[in-house]
C-alpha cells in the first residue's frame, strides 16, 4: 500500500495538489458547497492511479481541489462504500492520500435515518460518538503498523473543539443542530423494524453506511475530525413506511443550505 500511496499522492502533486490543509468528504445530496470553491484543479477518480472509483449513481466521482473561505481545500465529491463491493482499505485510501498531500482536519456529512425519534427528517446532527457495525476495521491489515499506531485510540473519535465551533456556528444562525450517536451498517438494504428496534437500545441516534471507516482511519493518522448528518427519513419501527430513495436526496437537499453555512463558517474560524 505504500507504494501506491507513493505513486497517488506523486499524480495529484503534479496535477497541482499543493498543500491542502482542510479535506472534505461530501454525502448524498451534498455536493452544491462545491459551488462555494473557487475550483483550481479537479481530477475525475478513475483518472488517479489506484484510486477505487464510485459506483452508486447520485455520487459524483472527482477529487477537488480549491480555496473556500480563505483556506486550501481538497474535496471528495462522491465516497466509496462497503456495499458496492469495496473493501474497508479501498473506502479509506483516499483518506490515507489527502493526509500525505498536507491536511490536518478532515470533515464528513452525510445521510442517516433518524433512530432518535425526536430528530425529524430535514434536520442535521452533529456527530459526537459512533458505533461501527461493519463487521470490520480498516486497521485490520497486515503492515497496518507502517502507516500509524496500530492499536488507535477512539476514546474521543471526533474533535470537541470542532464540534463546539459547530454548535456556536448553528445557534448564530439559527440552524436546528441535533448531536447524537451515528451508528454504521453495511448496507445496501435498509433496516428492519426490530433492526431499527436493537440500534435504539444500543444507543444509536442514526444510522447510516459510510463515515465510520473514514474516521477511523483519520484518527489513525491523527488527523481531527468533525461529521454532521443530515436526518432524511425518520426510523419508527412502530409506524415503518418503505423508505423513498428520491425522498432521502430530497431531504438532503433541503437541509444543504444550513449544512453549507456549517462548513463555511467553520473552515473561516479554523
Amino acid at each position: 500500500m505504500i507504494k501506491q500511496i507513493t505513486e497517488t499522492v506523486d499524480y495529484l502533486k503534479e496535477k497541482g495538489f499543493d498543500n491542502p490543509e482542510i479535506g472534505i468528504i461530501l454525502g448524498t445530496g451534498l455536493g452544491q458547497l462545491i459551488d462555494e470553491i473557487e475550483i483550481i484543479k479537479q481530477v475525475s477518480y478513475n483518472h488517479i492511479p489506484n484510486f477505487p472509483t464510485a459506483t452508486v449513481e447520485f455520487h459524483k466521482g472527482r477529487l477537488i481541489y480549491g480555496i473556500l473561505e480563505g483556506k486550501k481545500v481538497i474535496v471528495m465529491q462522491g465516497r466509496f462504500h462497503l456495499y458496492e463491493g469495496y473493501t474497508l482499505q479501498d473506502i479509506t485510501y483516499p483518506v490515507r492520500i489527502m493526509e500525505k498531500l498536507g491536511i490536518k482536519t478532515l470533515l464528513v456529512s452525510n445521510a442517516a435515518g433518524a433512530i432518535n425519534l425526536d430528530f425529524k427528517k430535514g434536520e442535521l446532527m452533529l456527530i459526537e460518538d459512533h458505533i461501527n457495525l461493519q463487521g470490520s476495521s480498516p486497521l485490520a491489515f497486515k503492515g497496518v503498523e507502517l502507516l500509524g499506531e496500530r492499536f488507535t485510540d477512539m476514546s474521543a473519535p471526533y474533535d470537541e473543539t470542532i464540534n463546539n465551533t459547530f454548535k456556536s456556528i448553528a445557534k448564530k444562525n439559527k440552524i436546528k443542530l441535533h448531536e447524537g450517536v451515528y451508528s454504521s451498517v453495511v448496507g445496501p438494504q435498509l433496516e428492519t423494524k426490530a433492526e431499527y428496534r436493537m440500534l435504539k437500545i444500543i444507543g444509536a441516534d442514526a444510522v447510516g453506511m459510510s463515515t465510520v471507516p473514514e474516521v477511523i482511519v483519520a484518527n489513525h493518522l491523527k488527523l481531527k475530525v468533525a461529521a454532521v448528518s443530515v436526518l432524511t427519513d425518520e426510523c419508527d419501527p412502530d409506524n415503518l413506511e418503505p423508505v423513498n430513495i428520491a425522498d432521502i436526496i430530497a431531504n438532503a437537499a433541503k437541509a444543504e443550505p444550513d449544512m453549507i453555512i456549517l462548513f463555511k463558517e467553520l473552515i473561516k474560524s479554523i
